[in-house]
């Protein structure tokens, strides 16, 4: 039996709308973080925006950092760098796997 497509966090399952009302902002702030590339969300083959679960935490924390004052340049900037970041941890892990196979002491 395949996964279905909720246990996916990044199927795009909610609508703008849908989104909006969960965490309760306005349609067109949304359509505005897509602008800005900032949170750009899938397409449905009709060109609506669908938004994934990751998607929906990634709002959510944007939310916050607006709240905070923050730039929708400035948090972009700083998604991109989060982003960098767990690249490289996920990288050092896999060297440290690595590492461990080979029977090689590890430096923390």
């Amino acid at each position: 039996m395949t996964d279905l497509p909720f246990h996916d966090e990044h199927a795009p399952l909610y609508s703008l709308g849908q989104v909006a009302d969960m965490l309760q902002v306005q349609q067109a702030y949304l359509r505005r973080l897509d602008q800005h590339d900032v949170v750009t969300p899938s397409r449905s083959s009709g060109g609506q925006r669908r938004y994934s679960q990751h998607d929906i935490l990634t709002v959510r924390h944007v939310t916050r950092m607006a709240d905070q004052g923050m730039t929708l340049n400035a948090i972009r900037h700083i998604l991109q760098l989060e982003r960098e970041l767990a690249d490289l941890r996920h990288q050092l892990k896999a060297a440290h796997d690595r590492l461990a196979e080979l029977g090689e002491p590890q430096e923390s």
